[in-house]
């Protein structure tokens, strides 16, 4: 039985298994909820946990996990840090399961 391309080649692999985590990580429902928020405009904390029904300190561990897996960036103004969506990073784990779907 031939080996399928997406599972042979290494780097190819590699790029599934990162998009594979990458699906793990927005498919938690509240962080799916934090990537839309933040495709308007940059936000801060205070003004994302009040859409979210959640705690500001999970809304943060949600945003931590998120800044970890660089879907999204902070940059710190003043006493707040706001965050935005990291367009470059989302759009390569987009291309890449695109890439495994098609032949």
């Amino acid at each position: 039985m031939p080996k399928i391309k997406c599972c042979s080649n290494k780097k190819i692999s590699s790029d599934l298994k990162k998009t594979v985590d990458f699906l793990k990580i927005i498919s938690e429902e509240n962080r799916m909820r934090i990537l839309c928020i933040l495709k308007s405009k940059p936000k801060c904390v205070c003004e994302i946990w009040p859409n979210l029904d959640l705690s500001q300190n999970l809304t943060s561990h949600h945003l931590s996990v998120l800044k970890k897996f660089d879907l999204i960036k902070s940059n710190k103004q003043g006493l707040k840090v706001y965050y935005e969506l990291n367009h470059k990073i989302l759009n390569k784990y987009l291309t890449n399961f695109n890439l495994v779907l098609t032949k």
